[in-house]
């Protein structure tokens, strides 16, 4: 007995072990995949603003319009839409003070937000006007006196200036005398052509003139008055082969700045580019 009741207690300690960080979750990749799926719709949004044209551009903006608007206006009335079908007048959209463009109403005529006389697309008219001035002018349409020689020399391209007819040289058939303003008989050539496809227009235009760039990097460099002098000439051009002297608005010469191929001082850089103006 003595024994048993001298014993030494025995005490069970109870250590609570932390077994690491634990897990904190995959929220942090959800947001991550977010972020990185808004930036790939940035930089793809980006690249579509740059690579396309404007008339290609309101093309995609169709593509997402809705199909079949919703009415803005709370409309009472018996049944679905007030007795009437969804293409009708009052059941599109409306735009400012007036109605949709569809089957317009004399009262209702769709005038937009500021007030315009009609809903029609300017920009749209305008790129018809210069797409037909371009037929016109590289014989898409079988009406030209175009030469194969002389039709190698002419790029066009729209942009949201107005419609631009780069006219350049070649090894051996420069637009002007060596280091002159003088025109060859080919830009001559190249004037009328471009003057018979101005009288079907009335926009203005613009005359710009580039150069190639000299191998050696001189103090005083001729190529900026170079460039003006040629654009001027290209001006006198059009004036003495029937273009009104109004109609040029202005012309600019921009030297060696903005080279048409990666070679600075290739001969393809010098260059005339006409621009039919936007209304």
């Amino acid at each position: 007995m003595s024994v048993q009741a001298n014993a030494r207690p025995i005490i069970i300690k109870k250590k609570k072990v932390s077994g690491g960080d634990g897990h904190h979750g995959g929220a942090w990749k959800v947001a991550y995949a977010d972020f990185v799926t808004a930036m790939m719709a940035f930089f793809m949004l980006m690249w579509l603003l740059n690579a396309t044209t404007e008339k290609q551009r309101k093309g995609i903006a169709d593509y997402f319009s809705p199909t079949i608007p919703i009415n803005r206006i709370s409309g009472g009335g018996d049944g679905a839409f007030g007795g009437d079908s969804v293409f009708s007048e009052v059941t599109l959209p409306q735009n400012g003070t007036g109605a949709s463009s569809q089957r317009p109403t004399e009262a209702k005529q769709a005038r937009g937000e500021i007030g315009g006389q009609d809903g029609d697309d300017p920009s749209a008219e305008q790129n018809e006007v210069f797409e037909s001035l371009e037929a016109k002018l590289l014989g898409k349409g079988g009406e030209t006196k175009v030469m194969d020689n002389e039709l190698q020399h002419i790029v066009t391209r729209l942009t949201d200036e107005g419609l631009v007819i780069e006219l350049f040289a070649l090894e051996d058939t420069p637009l002007f005398e060596d280091e002159t303003d003088i025109p060859t008989s080919l830009l001559r050539d190249l004037a009328r052509l471009i003057v018979e496809a101005a009288r079907t227009v009335e926009n203005d235009i613009a005359v710009e003139g580039h150069v190639q760039a000299e191998p050696i990097v001189l103090a005083d460099r001729a190529a900026w008055k170079m460039s003006v002098a040629r654009a001027d000439a290209m001006r006198k051009l059009l004036k003495q082969t029937g273009v009104a002297t109004e109609r040029v608005t202005r012309i600019t010469g921009h030297a060696d700045r903005e080279a048409a191929v990666k070679n600075p001082m290739a001969v393809r850089n010098n260059r005339i580019e006409v621009i039919f103006l936007r209304e």
